[in-house]
C-alpha cells in the first residue's frame, strides 16, 4: 500500500484551536481522523481530543487489515461517543461537551467513511469531485427537500445547526457509514472540519486539492488559506487531513 498523506490545522479568528486529527498509517491500513469540538459547548476541545485518541487507540490495537469496516466504523464511532459523554454526566445538557467527527479506513485498494455532524470526507480524481459525505446539519435537510441550493447553504443564516454530534445526550448518536468506496491511483481523499470546506464550492475543493503541479502538503495548506480567507473576519478553525492513493 503506497500512500502520501498531509494534515494542516489553522486557529482562523478564534482564540483556541478546537480542531484534532491525525493520520494513522501502517502497512496493510491507514486511518484519517478529524475531530472538530462545538465552541458554543463547554471543553469542545476535551471532547474531540477524547474521541480521536479512542478511535486512534482502537485502529492501532486492531489486527489490520479490519476485518470488518463498517462495523469496526461503528463501533469506533459509538465508543468516542461514549467516552465524551462521561466527561459531561454531571454538566447540564446544554452545556456538555461535544463534537463532530470525520473517519475514513484506507485498505484493500478502497476506502470506508464514518462521520457524525458536519465534519466532511471528499473523494476526488483529476480535479474531480467523485463523492463526499453529506452534512449531518438542518441546511444539508433543506438542500435534499429542495428548499435551497448548495450554493445558497453556503451563506445560510443555520449553516452551522448540526442534527447530531458526538457528546451530549444522546444514547447513540446518528452516524453515517459507507460501504467500499474503491481507489484507484491519483485519488485524494480529504477529511475536515467544517472550517475548512465552509465557504467553498465542492467544485472549488476539487480542483484546488488535486492540483498536480503541486504537492499534496502544498495543495492542503493552499485550501486551508483559501478558507481563511473567504471566511474573514470570522474564519472558524480550519483543519484538514488529506491522502493521496498512489498504488495499491
Amino acid at each position: 500500500m503506497k500512500i502520501e498523506y498531509a494534515k494542516v490545522t489553522a486557529l482562523g479568528d478564534r482564540q483556541d484551536n478546537q480542531d484534532r486529527a491525525a493520520v494513522i498509517v501502517a502497512e496493510d491500513a491507514a486511518i484519517m481522523l478529524v475531530f472538530d469540538g462545538m465552541g458554543g459547548h463547554s471543553d469542545g476541545a476535551k471532547a474531540a481530543e477524547i474521541g480521536l485518541n479512542v478511535i486512534k487507540d482502537l485502529f492501532t490495537s486492531s489486527s489490520l487489515p479490519v476485518f470488518d469496516p463498517q462495523g469496526f466504523l461503528y463501533m469506533a464511532m459509538s465508543r468516542a461517543h461514549d467516552e465524551v459523554v462521561k466527561i459531561g454526566v454531571d454538566l447540564a445538557v446544554d452545556f456538555r461537551p461535544r463534537a463532530t467527527c470525520a473517519v475514513c479506513l484506507i485498505q484493500e485498494s478502497g476506502s470506508w467513511w464514518g462521520h457524525i455532524g458536519d465534519s466532511r470526507i471528499y473523494q476526488m480524481r483529476e480535479g474531480q469531485l467523485m463523492t463526499r459525505s453529506r452534512d449531518h446539519s438542518h441546511v444539508e435537510i433543506l438542500i435534499q427537500e429542495g428548499a435551497i441550493t448548495e450554493a445558497e447553504a453556503l451563506d445560510h443564516p443555520m449553516r452551522n445547526f448540526v442534527e447530531c454530534c458526538i457528546g451530549g445526550d444522546a444514547p447513540v448518536p446518528d452516524m453515517s457509514i459507507t460501504r467500499k468506496q474503491p481507489l484507484v491511483p491519483g485519488d485524494v481523499l480529504l477529511a475536515c472540519s467544517d472550517g475548512l470546506w465552509s465557504g467553498m464550492t465542492d467544485e472549488e475543493i476539487a480542483d484546488m486539492a488535486t492540483r498536480p503541479a503541486n504537492s499534496l502538503a502544498d495543495n492542503l495548506k493552499a485550501l486551508s488559506m483559501k478558507a481563511l480567507s473567504v471566511n474573514a473576519p470570522y474564519a472558524d478553525n480550519t483543519t484538514g487531513t488529506a491522502l493521496l492513493w498512489v498504488d495499491g
